[in-house]
């Protein structure tokens, strides 16, 4: 029952908002202002994603990479001050 309330309030409240948006020219102007943001943020965070993707797969490149340097064998003594 809670379930048909919600689904029937949603679809009000999308009427209303719709009826406004054809009525009010101001509310039209708002909403296309937001939707413009929106579309900007998601432009910024993709960049921002890609960039960091970019980063990861260059650390992990030279990761992949042997060390110049050896390795020190193990002695049976620990390098840990309290081992």
């Amino acid at each position: 029952m809670k379930k048909a309330f919600w689904f029937i309030t949603g679809i009000a409240a999308g009427l209303v908002a719709a009826k406004q948006l054809q009525e009010n020219p101001k509310t039209k102007a708002i909403v296309d202002d937001v939707m413009v943001r929106v579309r900007e943020l998601g432009d910024v965070v993709a960049e921002g994603f890609r960039e960091r993707e970019a980063e990861l797969a260059a650390d992990k490149k030279s990761a992949a990479k042997p060390a110049a340097k050896p390795a020190a064998k193990a002695t049976g003594t620990s390098t840990t001050p309290n081992a």
